[in-house]
């Protein structure tokens, strides 16, 4: 038995294996499932990179779009007011009125009737209504009309007032040039104002076969209460016995003027920063009209009033189209005027004083 235990260990036979097969059967595919499970680790880990990355890459095609569109929706919401007003400014829609610089300087012979309507809304302590029910205007011709705002409160308010025309497919003929609708207004206790309104009926009205029996236009306000209180007009600039405002001439020369004019150079109108106390037709470099050429006219504040109101009628044959129909605007404008006169006069005196001290 020695001997064969002895025989057996120092051959190596695989008689002995017998017994052992099982341990190394399972050492042997323990071993063989750890390799492969590596190798299957390794793999996976290899490819994981890419896919990872791809997987990324298409998460990121459907979250920036979603991102993006909540963004735009986001946009549209904030700013839908204040498009759907452009979108309406634009086109006419809704019966919205258009805003002009001035009239087209062609008036024709077709006459329109335009009424006035007034509302107040519930919550503003106001009496508003038109001075004049309807007026009979020219096509093409501005006409100013006043409407009478009282507050009737003992206290400061401030009104915004929305606007249309009927028929609603009338809004891209009717054009406004002055309106207090355009910004919030205050109105103090127990004060009484009439409030200018210039416009014009776009004589394209009359080539537009949808609208040549049209006979009668409707200019209706809506007035709601605002508490904008700090940054509201004052509506007291209205009143005759109002200060001229510089300040407010210089927004209406912007508005009106500054199409044509400057203060500081020529344009395709003569510069007008020196214009108080000129004689007209006098500004250098500027090539008048005969009409003007020739006049003996000085701009004083009289002659400036006269001249915005109605240039034709003031100085005939002149070019110049644009009119200020309402005195307070044309007030303010003339103070303007005046406060750039001044400003060119007193930076023009240090260049004198050192001209004169060269000599």
């Amino acid at each position: 038995m020695e001997m064969k235990k002895a025989r057996y260990v120092i051959s190596g036979s695989p008689k002995l294996a017998p017994r052992n097969t099982g341990i190394w059967q399972r050492s042997t595919s323990t071993a063989t499932q750890s390799r492969n499970e590596s190798t299957q680790a390794g793999a996976h880990e290899t490819l994981n990179g890419p896919m990872m990355d791809l997987q990324k890459y298409r998460n990121l095609n459907v979250v920036a779009p979603c991102v993006i569109a909540i963004g735009i929706m986001l946009g549209l919401t904030a700013y839908s007011p204040t498009l759907y007003r452009l979108f309406c400014a634009a086109t006419g829609f809704g019966g919205t009125p258009q805003r002009a610089k001035a009239d087209s300087g062609m008036a024709s012979e077709q006459i329109i009737t335009v009424r006035f309507d007034s509302n107040i809304a519930p919550g503003l302590p106001w009496r508003f209504e038109p001075v004049q029910r309807e007026v009979k205007v020219h096509l093409g011709e501005q006409q100013l009309v006043f409407f009478r705002a009282e507050n009737l409160s003992d206290q400061a308010v401030v009104g915004h007032a929305t606007f249309n025309v009927t028929p609603e497919t009338s809004g891209i003929y009717f054009n406004k040039i002055q309106c207090f609708c355009f910004d919030d207004e205050r109105l103090d206790a127990h004060e009484k104002v009439d409030m200018p309104v210039v416009f014009f009926v776009d004589p394209a009205l009359a080539n537009d076969p949808e609208m040549r029996s049209l006979d009668t236009i409707t200019l209706s306000y809506t007035f709601f209460r605002s508490g904008n209180l700090e940054k509201a007009k004052d509506l007291s600039r209205f009143l005759a016995t109002a200060e001229p405002d510089a300040v407010n001439g210089k927004e209406l020369f912007r508005e009106r003027c500054s199409a044509c004019h400057a203060v500081d150079s020529n344009k395709s109108g003569p510069t007008l920063g020196s214009v108080v106390a000129r004689k007209a037709g006098t500004a250098p470099g500027y090539k008048y009209s005969p009409a003007l050429s020739s006049a003996e006219v000085t701009w004083s504040e009289d002659n400036l009033d006269r001249w915005l109101a109605d240039p034709p009628k003031f100085i005939p044959e002149v070019r110049m189209p644009v009119r200020v129909l309402d005195g307070s605007a044309r007030r303010d404008i003339i103070a303007y005027l005046k406060k750039e006169t001044r400003k060119a006069s007193d930076e023009a005196k240090p260049t004198s004083v050192a001209q004169g001290s060269g000599k």
